[in-house]
């Protein structure tokens, strides 16, 4: 790969090449990227998305929005001083084609900040109660109108797939979002279809990225992107090495702020929590500050903000040091998976796990979450396949006037494409709204 094809400025549907030299430095291409997403209603709706505590009533708990943007903040920290140091390495990159580290940082706050807009409600039980749906619930009998592919797209049901889905969808739209293929690439951490499964060791096989529906534009994305074709798995390709660091601001994020919400909400005690974030930024520690904050969340905050700081200087370095690998597609791990604080990482996220993640509370919501996600899919598949069959009645005219105009235009579709786009309608919901149409749906119907 090479860095002049990684940086393409190109949005869908161009006629002409961008240069970066042409650009207007007041709002570079990218910049208009992390604009575009911000105003767009799918980015809005995580504001009432679960990132770990669903329907959480309590204010500083995190929603999908504020680790969207938080993650952003560290993946654009991440992008310019790795941009500085990649502009040293290769000169010619700035002397030349005229880019700045700026522009590295605003392509990975970018992607950073899109990078869970697939995410249907009530978190990754969302995902999973999608594939049930159709691995184990109602679905199962739709198999035989399906390929192979289309089946397991929906069984294992995907919320980056998803996201890439709704990003060149709006693309793809006049008056879309149309985003640069370098912001594309760097938000896409798996770039594969979902079948042919071929496990393998690179971190880049883990999930899949690319729904049936996506993958012309996909391979046409890779092509001008110049991520070429991965011999380890047939329908992969190389990952940009920019999703790396968009990886890497994600890893940051959850290990640390999601520790801290559990702290803040009392689930971990304090004794422990110190102590897990002390072992981190160990030698780096203003005693006299930090002894000086009399109460709890300053304290924690405080060490939070030396734990970020340090992680994304660690993942700058492990990014340089293998900066040639990453280019050839033979970097396998997560960047922090190499990390000399891999071990205080995986501490607090072990902690996390018990306190939090598998917390009464969060399991509880969690199971409720499943129930409703598949009540809806029960209705909304159902009149999808009676429209396809030709057997509306009356209810099912009404379940469907239900969905956006756009979704509801099924003539002439696959039935694949249809049942992807309920699924879309569904994840794109938010956690409140889902549970009211869930009610709706059962006749708890408020008058007023």
């Amino acid at each position: 790969m090479k860095w002049d094809q990684l940086l393409s400025l190109k949005r869908f549907g161009d006629k002409h090449k961008r240069l970066r030299t042409e650009q207007d430095d007041t709002r570079l291409g990218f910049d208009v990227d992390y604009d575009r997403i911000v105003f767009s209603s799918p980015f809005r709706l995580l504001q009432d998305k679960t990132q770990v505590i669903p329907l959480s009533k309590t204010d500083f708990v995190h929603t999908r929005l504020t680790h969207s943007l938080e993650v952003s903040v560290v993946a654009r920290s991440l992008g310019r001083i790795a941009g500085k140091k990649i502009l040293v390495k290769h000169p010619y990159l700035k002397e030349v084609l005229g880019y700045q580290p700026n522009d590295f940082g605003s392509i990975t706050a970018s992607a950073a900040l899109a990078h869970d807009i697939g995410n249907p409600p009530f978190g990754h039980s969302g995902e999973k109660a999608i594939g049930h749906f159709f691995s184990n619930g109602p679905g199962q009998v739709l198999k035989n109108q399906l390929t192979e592919a289309q089946w397991h797209d929906l069984t294992h049901f995907e919320g980056n797939a998803n996201g890439l889905r709704i990003l060149s969808r709006h693309g793809q739209e006049k008056g879309g979002l149309r985003l640069s293929y370098a912001t594309l690439g760097a938000f896409i951490k798996y770039p594969k279809t979902s079948l042919p499964i071929k496990p393998t060791s690179h971190v880049a096989d883990k999930k899949f990225g690319v729904f049936q529906t996506e993958k012309d534009f996909f391979e046409e994305l890779a092509s001008e992107l110049g991520l070429g074709e991965n011999q380890r798995n047939p329908n992969s390709f190389a990952r940009h090495p920019l999703a790396y660091l968009v990886e890497a601001a994600d890893d940051i994020c959850y290990t640390l702020i999601d520790f801290e919400d559990g702290i803040n909400l009392g689930w971990i005690p304090e004794e422990y929590a110190l102590e897990y974030l002390v072992k981190l930024v160990a030698g780096q520690i203003d005693t006299q500050k930090y002894t000086g904050l009399q109460f709890l969340e300053e304290r924690v905050a405080y060490l939070r903000a030396i734990s970020i700081n340090t992680l994304i200087q660690e993942a700058v370095r492990i990014f340089m040091e293998n900066e040639a690998a990453i280019l050839n597609g033979t970097f396998e791990q997560s960047l922090l998976d190499k990390s000399i604080f891999k071990a205080q990482m995986n501490d607090i996220i072990s902690l996390s796990i018990r306190k939090i993640y598998q917390s009464r509370e969060v399991l509880e919501k969690e199971l409720g979450g499943f129930k409703i996600i598949n009540d809806l899919l029960a209705v909304f598949v159902q009149s999808t396949v009676n429209q396809m069959e030709d057997k509306l009645n009356h209810y099912d005219k009404i379940v469907l006037k239900n969905l956006p105009e756009k979704l509801s235009q099924y003539s002439g579709s696959p039935f694949y494409n249809r049942l992807l786009d309920v699924c879309g309608y569904i994840s794109m919901l938010t956690d409140s709204q889902a549970i009211l149409l869930q009610k709706k749906i059962n006749g708890q119907i408020e008058v007023g």
